[in-house]
């Protein structure tokens, strides 16, 4: 039978997809992990990797093996964990997968204070703007805004209730080009978009009453969703109309560096929200789902 251990590490190469990436992860070298795995496949007689220049990816066997044993190891850390922590001391590791809009100003003062109550806890933040199974990617909870989740999921508000996406752009800007009085004039503008790391453009969507509008304008600068705070001061620069987060830009508005586009038209939709699997909690995200409770109940 194969060992926790050779499991542990089988499940590692598939999330990063490389030995050497699993073995900085694990504080191994890269050759026992590679030893570690053939031995794996030596027990089951299967082979349960295709190894490549640039990666490693499971095969069908593999593939079925991580998806079976991913939430009993998870449970089986978190009833060790649990253990481990039966004398009110949390410890352990905490890792969440989460996009980068939590990152700027919702996510880091909760961390800051989630470290502070649990000095003997470890956080790792695994940021993508994918929505993913947190188990299969070995990680214990996610944070999203509005996707659809699997029914077996908890899902718990963080962070703000309601978030808006605003427009704005720079007064020299604006003084230049003049002001849009309805979204069809941003075709006539030029617009910084975001993009995010699937490819897709960052949607520009519009609604007063009972009017609702989408637009596609072409964007003169595109910057990727990671780097939004560079195009947030591109916009400051005078170098177009930018559209994001509205709590992102509010202390540019209010600095004077940035001016409201269309305001009547931004729209309001449902703040993030922590996601996990129903079927176990260790301590370390039990804690902090009671500290995100205990700041909204605050």
């Amino acid at each position: 039978m194969a060992s926790f251990g050779d499991l542990s590490v089988f499940l590692k190469v598939c999330e990063t997809r490389g030995f050497r990436a699993a073995a900085k992860r694990l504080g191994l070298s890269p050759s026992t992990v590679s030893d570690r795995i053939a031995q794996l496949e030596a027990r089951l007689g299967v082979p349960l990797l295709i190894r490549t220049t640039r990666s490693v990816m499971p095969t069908e066997a593999g593939q079925a093996l991580r998806d079976r044993l991913s939430p009993l190891l998870a449970e089986t850390r978190a009833a060790l964990l649990d253990a481990a922590n039966s004398q009110r001391e949390v410890r352990g590791l905490l890792r969440l997968n989460v996009p980068g809009a939590v990152m700027v100003d919702i996510l880091p003062s909760l961390i800051d204070r989630f470290l502070a109550a649990h000095p003997n806890v470890r956080v790792e933040l695994v940021v993508e703007d994918r929505l993913v199974d947190v188990t299969a990617a070995g990680c214990d909870a996610g944070i999203r805004y509005g996707e659809h989740l699997a029914q077996d999921v908890i899902a718990v508000p963080i962070g703000p209730r309601f978030q808006r996406v605003a427009l704005a752009a720079s007064p020299s800007y604006l003084s230049g080009r003049g002001v849009p009085l309805h979204p069809r004039d941003l075709l006539d503008h030029d617009c910084i978009r975001l993009r995010f790391s699937s490819g897709a453009l960052v949607a520009w969507e519009f609604e007063r009453g009972d009017e609702r509008v989408t637009i596609d304008p072409p964007g003169r600068l595109i910057v990727g969703v990671d780097a939004a705070p560079a195009a947030i001061g591109l916009a400051c620069g005078g170098r177009g109309i930018i559209n994001t987060f509205q709590n992102w830009l509010d202390p540019h508005l209010d600095a004077g560096e940035l001016r409201p586009v269309l305001p009547d038209w931004w729209i309001r939709f449902e703040g993030p929200r922590l996601y996990f699997s129903d079927r176990f909690m260790p301590a370390p995200l039990r804690a902090f789902v009671d500290l995100v409770a205990a700041e909204r109940a605050g």
